[in-house]
């Protein structure tokens, strides 16, 4: 078979073409390839693309591989950040049972934005080569995120003569996309993909705007594990926390100004003796402390690190709300985590967030970013005291099973599409 000759490098040759027709009960070979993935180095990275996987896996007949290639860094030294966790993750690990590889690829932080899409396709494509000489070739990509790795999956893709899928997920489409250059790019994939999935409407709207036809667009939502987010160790938290009976506010995401972790702490200080744990990474961390002081409030404030689902829990668990006043996002998963342990949440009405707070009990949208209307909604709210029972009970509305089967069978209907 002739080599194709697309812009890919580093590789020599495509993966045989899709039988006509599967074998009965033989599972389905799904290839994700996307940056958003956790890695040992990394175990927040990502997690609600890997989620989404987990519960598809264990629902239906798949055989799944995951490519998640990282930016190439030399030095796992601390001073470097979050580029030392990109040289300690490991090449190729098990997660869950799901089989796991993280090429490196060339990404020049804040010039090398044009250039990631082939960057990170090349890497795809060397996985892809050594998956089919161990002997495995997947039926259909499944690619999260539009942009680099929606724009990559696009040319691998074309390049292993595989049908893809890919999931807008929020900032690729609220910030990314609004670029003139990498929209084109973007909009070019979207109309190769054999299905284009939004995780909420408001991005389902965004695409159509900038001139996806609708009709290629499906909402599907991120679900709620309503294991692993339930009310647990409420009053020992509080206790490890030493709240004692104050209002406890948690603020949950990456410290960065996208976050509005600063409008939370500045509506915070308007409420008698609140208390704020603020979790999350990033480069907003000094600032936020200092705003905390100059707030007198740094007393009544905690930073801290990216935590495991369990503990994320026992947090929601004894926090009487959660805040996000983000300036934009596709589908918050914290106010679904934070709600299904019975937490309700203030949050600003942008994205997804209006598709997720739709009745009393979850909570309240403010529509302003003002630390006014927010300290009130947040007073409000802890005044309310709504029903924890009933607060989880809106939350289990966004359980993971339909979701997952749709999933399913959007891959299937796109593989199948493919063969013929």
């Amino acid at each position: 078979m002739n080599a194709d000759t697309s812009e890919l490098a580093g590789t020599s040759r495509v993966l045989s073409a899709p039988t006509d027709r599967a074998p009965v009960g033989v599972p389905l070979r799904v290839l994700t390839m996307t940056t958003l993935f956790p890695s040992a180095a990394n175990a927040r990275h990502g997690i609600f693309v890997e989620t989404r996987l987990r519960k598809l896996c264990a629902s239906a007949s798949i055989d799944l591989r995951v490519v998640a290639p990282v930016p190439w860094f030399p030095f796992t030294w601390p001073i470097a950040g979050r580029y030392a966790s990109y040289a300690a993750t490991p090449r190729r690990e098990q997660r869950y049972g799901i089989a796991v590889r993280h090429p490196r690829f060339v990404s020049i932080p804040h010039v090398g934005m044009a250039m990631q899409p082939v960057s990170l396709a090349s890497a795809a494509a060397r996985a892809a080569r050594e998956l089919s000489e161990e002997g495995w070739s997947c039926e259909v990509i499944d690619a999260h995120y539009l942009y680099p790795d929606g724009v990559a999956a696009a040319a691998l893709a074309r390049r292993l003569r595989r049908p893809f899928v890919v999931t807008a997920r929020g900032s690729d489409v609220n910030l990314i996309a609004q670029m003139p250059a990498p929209r084109r790019r973007i909009v070019a994939a979207l109309m190769q993909a054999g299905r284009v999935i939004a995780v909420s409407q408001a991005l389902k709207d965004a695409l159509i705007r900038i001139g996806v036809p609708g009709d290629r667009i499906e909402v599907l939502r991120n679900g709620v594990d309503l294991a692993v987010f339930k009310a647990v160790a409420r009053e020992s938290t509080r206790s490890r926390l030493d709240v004692g009976s104050a209002p406890l506010i948690a603020s949950v995401g990456n410290l960065v100004p996208e976050k509005g972790h600063d409008l939370v702490l500045q509506a915070a200080r308007r409420i008698d003796s609140a208390h704020v744990v603020v979790v999350g990474q990033g480069p907003e961390k000094a600032r936020l402390r200092a705003l905390a002081d100059r707030l007198g409030i740094s007393s009544r404030v905690r930073f801290v690190d990216n935590m495991a689902q369990d503990e994320l829990a026992s947090l929601y668990s004894a926090a009487d709300v959660l805040a996000l006043a983000s300036l934009r996002e596709g589908w918050p998963n914290v106010l679904l985590e934070a709600m299904a342990c019975g937490t309700p949440v203030v949050a600003s009405a942008v994205g997804g967030v209006r598709e997720i707070v739709t009745a009393p009990v979850a909570g309240e949208l403010v529509a302003r970013r003002d630390e006014n209307e927010f300290a009130a909604a947040l007073q409000r709210v802890l005044e309310a005291r709504p029903d924890r029972a009933a607060v989880r009970a809106h939350a289990a509305e966004f359980a993971w099973q339909p979701v997952v089967q749709r999933y399913h069978e959007i891959l299937l209907a796109v593989a199948l599409g493919g063969r013929r």
